[in-house]
């Protein structure tokens, strides 16, 4: 697994564990992303990721909203809401490129959601593309 892919698998691990169990404690999060990752450029990229959609989660959640038509985010499956937000926030807020941003969405998405979930998040992110791109 590429570096940064492994980076991102963590950050998604750490927004999971924010949307599931928001009263935790996030200083435990720092030592969680440490323990993954040793090198400290991945920490640092991984850091930058989560604290990027907590930041913006209320704008990536409403540009989601608007994107997924008959979904809304409480019905979607926590992976794949989580996998988007990410995969958002790098779209939008990132200077990843952004195939590649719904490339690593997408993988996150076969390896930790559903069947469907790869396709899902493929087509959300997809359409936010496009959307982002004619703005």
């Amino acid at each position: 697994m590429a570096r940064r892919s492994r980076a991102r698998e963590v950050a998604l691990q750490v927004l999971y564990q924010d949307d599931l169990n928001p009263s935790h404690n996030p200083a435990d999060d720092e030592r969680f992303v440490r323990n993954r990752l040793h090198a400290s450029e991945l920490v640092e990229f991984a850091a930058s990721l989560v604290a990027g959609v907590r930041q913006n989660r209320q704008q990536l959640d409403d540009r989601l909203a608007q994107t997924a038509d008959h979904w809304s985010l409480e019905r979607m499956a926590a992976t794949d809401r989580n996998v988007l937000r990410l995969g958002a926030f790098e779209i939008l807020h990132s200077e990843t490129p952004d195939r590649v941003a719904i490339n690593e969405a997408v993988e996150l998405a076969k390896r930790f959601g559903s069947k469907q979930s790869a396709q899902f998040v493929n087509g959300i992110l997809d359409r936010l593309l496009v959307g982002h791109e004619k703005s």
